[in-house]
């Protein structure tokens, strides 16, 4: 890809591999567990779009049969972390009143 296109697939790319690392960090970090499922999911949304612009790049539709795939995976493990998360935070209130 020659021109305004090819620069900007790869500006993009730079940029969604740069937040992939952010995210990353966030993750590892913490400090909270609320802090790394935003992480994961910003990681798995930064992913989709990865998927988005290497369809673009070569001209290959099934990467984004990858990263509809990819989005609904990510949806899903959102919400059962989300649920995971709540149910800790309810067991937790509920050991402190029974103290």
């Amino acid at each position: 890809m020659d021109g305004f296109l090819g620069l900007s697939l790869e500006i993009g790319f730079l940029c969604v591999v740069g937040s992939v690392v952010l995210a990353f960090v966030r993750l590892v970090k913490g400090p909270s567990l609320q802090d790394r499922v935003v992480a994961l999911d910003f990681m798995t949304v930064a992913i989709v779009a990865f998927c988005g612009l290497a369809a673009v790049r070569y001209a290959t539709p099934a990467f984004l049969d990858v990263g509809l795939v990819l989005a609904l995976v990510g949806f899903l493990a959102t919400v059962a972390l989300a649920r995971f998360a709540e149910r800790s935070t309810v067991r937790n209130r509920k050991e402190s009143r029974d103290e």
